[in-house]
């Protein structure tokens, strides 16, 4: 008796509902989902015919035609459709209707065609709750939020045990960083010498001792800035001949957030390190090699993104070196995408490395800047980061005890007038600063901290900061980093520059620079 049951209702009852879309006044389908075998076409084109079938003049919540039947429900300017049988239980399918009507504002805060397209997926998930192969599904709205959310006891409880786990772990770890900082701090003070001390390790303490003497015997810039005092922790650097009231002044003008102009450079440190400056002597061929990189950190740990993009720019400045091919040398092991300019031949370039162009018989435009070639480089590989910032603020009694290292990995670079800013809480005065690598400037109006490092090469590639302020540990962050470099992160040269006919060498001069556009730690 089953069995046959189940056979009559098969006969009898072939599915009933066909589809259930959403779509504009006109028939265009925002979101459709189809419970039987359609064609995209099939199901464009039933809805493309609904706004025609409408009777304005009456009032009803259907319409049919010789195949189909539609049961609709106006929803501002869009409609929600029901396409059906003709023998399906009109009553049923009005009751369907109701429950696809009130999921749609459970997704969509505004019933407008960008909101439904960007919650498609959610409404389709939820469609597919209230009906399954034609025939609706015996469930509530409260119970379609349930499936749909697919809510785990299980799931938060292990988020939760994870999370305290991470907290745990970064609370041991900034313990142990504090330790071992301590430690080394203590193992420094009994080796230093009597003239070097309150710098960081033995090779940065030569390097930095022999700034300061640059800084503190510089001549002094005009009358009008007030020149900066060294702001290491050792005494044996201080310049004799300034009284204890010039010191007081200096320290009074700082902490109102006065800019304090450096004896070195006579520019802020931020102003110091956006651009190499232009080479005087160029050649009638000069080629700008420039590369900028673009960086995002975590805080603790983990490269987000890096980017960096280089161009080689050629500038012909006489007729007679118009046509000529430059061999490019590239050492590159990182994966660098390389991009021709579309007039370069690029079988040259491929099989021997010379950028000339397509028609060896036209010159190269003169006096413009000519990009002939880009690469770039994409990676979320740490090991690749050119200089790793690494800030541990550690909350105490009376704030927070921060200190941040820099570590140069990449040593073939040498970096100059680097940056490190640091944002401070504002309205708590100026920091304390304890253990200091190079020079430091308190900006009290924009509320940031700058280390400044004249020089980061081999010699000196590590350096920290230590300094006590109040606040909370996420108000030091994001770290922003800029510098400069005459020397590019990707190994791509111009080696030589000869002549179209007879090969023969053309004098050139060249200009490579590394550069910053986005270097932060969040």
């Amino acid at each position: 008796h089953e069995v046959a049951a189940i056979t009559i209702r098969s006969v009898a009852c072939v599915q009933v509902l066909l589809a259930a879309a959403v779509c504009t006044k006109a028939g265009k389908a925002l979101v459709s989902r189809q419970f039987v075998e359609m064609t995209r076409t099939r199901v464009e084109g039933l809805l493309a015919a609904f706004p025609k079938l409408m009777n304005t003049g009456k009032q009803h919540t259907f319409v049919e035609t010789e195949s189909v039947r539609y049961v609709y429900q106006p929803l501002e300017k869009l409609y929600m459709v029901l396409v059906t049988t003709k023998n399906s239980n009109i009553l049923e399918d009005l009751e369907t209707l109701r429950l696809f009507s009130r999921v749609i504002p459970e997704y969509c805060r505004v019933l407008e065609e960008s909101e439904i397209s960007e919650h498609c997926f959610d409404l389709i998930f939820a469609f597919d709750e209230i009906v399954a192969l034609g025939y609706r599904e015996n469930v509530n709205l409260a119970q379609i939020r349930t499936f749909t959310e697919m809510d785990s006891h299980e799931e938060k409880v292990f988020r939760a045990v994870r999370e305290t786990q991470e907290r745990e772990a970064k609370a041991e770890m900034r313990r142990k960083a504090k330790e071992l900082q301590q430690a080394r701090r203590d193992a420094e003070r009994g080796k230093k010498a009597p003239g070097f001390g309150g710098f960081g390790s033995s090779a940065v303490v030569g390097g930095t001792a022999i700034i300061t003497d640059t800084l503190v015997e510089a001549e002094k810039p005009k009358p009008s800035p007030v020149p900066a005092r060294s702001s290491g922790p050792s005494k044996a650097l201080k310049l004799g001949a300034r009284g204890k009231e010039v010191d007081d002044f200096v320290d009074k003008l700082k902490s109102e957030g006065e800019n304090i102009i450096l004896p070195s450079t006579g520019k802020r440190p931020s102003e110091a390190s956006k651009s190499l400056p232009t080479p005087v002597n160029t050649e009638s061929v000069h080629l700008r090699v420039e590369e900028k990189i673009t960086l995002t950190c975590g805080r603790d740990g983990g490269l987000q993104n890096m980017e960096v993009l280089g161009m080689i720019t050629l500038r012909v400045t006489d007729e007679k070196s118009g046509r000529i091919r430059l061999l490019i040398n590239n050492d590159d092991k990182r994966g660098v995408q390389l991009q021709t300019h579309p007039n370069v031949d690029k079988k040259l370039f491929t099989a021997e490395s010379l950028i000339g162009l397509k028609n060896p018989d036209k010159s190269f435009p003169l006096n413009n800047d000519v990009g002939v070639l880009k690469w770039r480089l994409q990676t979320t590989d740490e090991a690749l980061i050119p200089l790793t910032i690494n800030c541990w603020p550690s909350e105490s009694g009376s704030g927070c005890d921060v200190n941040i290292e820099y570590e140069l990995q990449e040593e073939s670079l040498e970096l100059n007038d680097v940056v490190i800013s640091i944002p401070i809480p504002s309205g708590v005065g100026a920091p304390v600063i304890g253990d200091l690598d190079g020079e430091y400037r308190h900006d009290g109006r924009r509320n940031v901290l700058e280390w400044y490092l004249p020089v980061v090469d081999v010699k000196n590639k590590t350096g920290s900061l230590e300094f006590s302020i109040a606040g909370q540990p996420n108000d030091f962050f994001p770290v922003n980093v800029s510098f400069v470099s005459k020397g590019n992160y990707c190994d791509i040269q111009v080696t030589k520059v000869s002549q179209v006919d007879g090969n023969s060498p053309v004098r050139y001069s060249t200009e490579t620079s590394f550069l910053v556009d986005k270097y932060e730690i969040l």
